[in-house]
Order: structure tokens, then sequence, then C-alpha cells
């Protein structure tokens, strides 16, 4: 394996700041693709797979190819809650989430251990996102990188709202006072809440694009059923946490954008059955976060990258 350089000019030792938690589900080709490149980081961090219930022979592989991965197989799905899971192997301070079909870049682990190290305050940072095999940055990038929240002097990058979970290094004590990602979301923007408590707890989210991770995006995905989820997780969002006439409004723009179609009526069919324990659970943001909201709208509005397809 060849020696990186650490980005403090360390020699290439393990570092014990971070471990890399995976979740996968009938996916052993992408996995392997990234196991073999997480094993030959000069970082050398644990890692742990959560097997969202694999039926290809996942579990079995990664116990043969990959025998120092601490591996969880789930009988069952459990979604982007089997990150929760992982999370409750990990021992280091640091938590860096990673899906079978990403990888992380040499070196940037290690960039993003430094840049949580010497900020307490801030609670997770997300890398630069390159599409494989183009190499271009996603579409995603510009707007993190040109995020209009407003950012306390000295952040490691821009300030941001919300993070994509399998680009970003946490730190594991504020993911685990936060809740972690809600079993009740399961999946599809899952990372929306619980970015928002944790800003509302006084942490910060930052991009760092310093860090790089890779996406090779599988061709093993339901897209309808993503956008179902997301539609419904949207919406669940803005009904928690959103001030009342916020959450009216973005209902409405909402029901007047995504398509027209089967797909999208029972998203918001299945949102609504989710209303009597929405309201239980109901809490809205202070107004100083809803005025960062806010802030994020037009540029929602305008995003190549969030569109609901499918």
């Amino acid at each position: 394996m060849p020696d990186y350089p650490s980005p403090t000019g360390r020699t290439s030792q393990p570092d014990p700041r971070v471990t890399v938690a995976v979740i996968t589900h009938n996916r052993r080709a992408e996995l392997a693709r990234t196991l073999d490149h997480l094993a030959a980081l000069p970082e050398k961090p644990a890692v742990v797979v959560v097997d969202n219930g694999s039926t290809d022979g996942t579990a079995a592989y990664v116990r043969w190819r990959h025998p120092g991965v601490r591996l969880i197989a789930s009988r069952r799905n459990l979604g982007a809650v089997g990150r929760n899971v992982g999370l409750r192997q990990v021992v280091t301070p640091y938590v860096a989430f990673c899906d079978d079909d990403t990888w992380w870049d040499p070196g940037s682990l290690a960039r993003a251990a430094d840049a949580l190290d010497a900020h307490p305050d801030v609670a997770s940072v997300t890398a630069r996102i390159v599409v494989e095999p183009s190499g271009e940055d996603d579409p995603i990038v510009p707007e993190l990188a040109h995020s209009p929240v407003a950012a306390r002097p000295g952040l490691p990058g821009p300030a941001l709202l919300s993070i994509m979970a399998g680009a970003s290094v946490l730190r594991a004590d504020a993911f685990r006072a936060a809740g972690g990602f809600s079993p009740r979301l399961w999946l599809g923007g899952e990372e929306e809440l619980l970015c928002t408590d944790l800003v509302t707890a006084g942490y910060w989210l930052c991009y760092l694009p310093e860090a790089t991770v890779h996406h090779q995006a599988s061709v093993a995905r339901d897209a309808t059923l993503r956008r179902l989820l997301g539609i419904r997780n949207t919406l669940w969002f803005t009904w928690l946490r959103r001030p009342g006439r916020s959450a009216l409004w973005r209902t409405a723009e909402l029901a007047g954008t995504v398509p027209l179609d089967a797909t999208s009526a029972a998203a918001f069919w299945a949102a609504i059955r989710g209303l009597p324990w929405v309201l239980r659970e109901r809490r809205p943001v202070p107004p100083e976060v809803e005025a960062q909201i806010q802030l994020l709208e037009e540029p929602r509005r305008a995003s190549s990258a969030r569109r609901y397809v499918g």
C-alpha cells in the first residue's frame, strides 16, 4: 500500500480517532469495492458493516474477504437506522458514515478528524463528493460550497443545516445525544431531522472541501420507492419542526411541485396517516433556526440536485 502523507505531515499510521460505519442491502459487489478502498486508507480506520438483511451472500463475503471488519448481520432491512446500530460498536470520538457505493479518499478522514478536534462546537463535517467514473463534482457540491447559512467566524468551512450521511464525519457523542436517525423515517432524507436537532442544540455543521468522498451510484436501487419516502419524510420533517405558517407554506409548495402521479399521491397519504404521532412529537424550532432554514428555500427551488424523480 502506498504510504500517503497525512494532512498534518505525520507518516502513515493508524488514526485512532475515526471509525467508518457502512450500511448495505443486497449490494455485495459495490460493498466489496468500498471495503477494498477503505482497507487501503492510510488512516487504517476501524470499520463496522451493518448488513440490512441482504439475501445475496453479503454477510458471508464480508466474513471471508474482510475478517477484520466488525459485521452486524440484521435479519431485516433497518434502513438508515442501521447506522444507529453500527454506532453502538463505535468507541472512537468520531464516526464516518459511508454507503456501500461510496468510499473515502486517502487522508480525508484525518483531515475531518483534525477539523473536529479543533472545533468542539462542530458536530459534523461533510466532504466534497466526486461522482465516479466521470471524476466530476456532484451537482450538490456548489450548493455546499456556497451555502447561505450564516456562520460564526473561524469555522473550518461553510455552515450547513444538513448533511449527506454517506459523505460526512460526525461527533459520535453528539449523534447519540440527538437520538440518531429516526426509525419512523427509515430512509430518504433522514438526515434533515437529525441535523436540525443538532443545530437547535447549538452545534455547527460544516462543508469541508479538503476532504473527499467518491460516489459511484449503484444501479440496484428502487427510484420510485426512494421518491415516495423522500416526499413523505420531507412532509414529516416539515410538520415536526417548522412553525405553523412555514409548515403550511412548505406543504402547499411541495404539493404543487412534485409529479402528479400515483407515487406522489401515495407519499402524501402515507404522511397524512402519520399525523397522529407527528402531532404528538411536534417540536417547532426556535426563530433563529427557522430563519436559517428560510435562507435555503430559494437555493432549494433552483437546485438541480434536489428533484423528486423516479
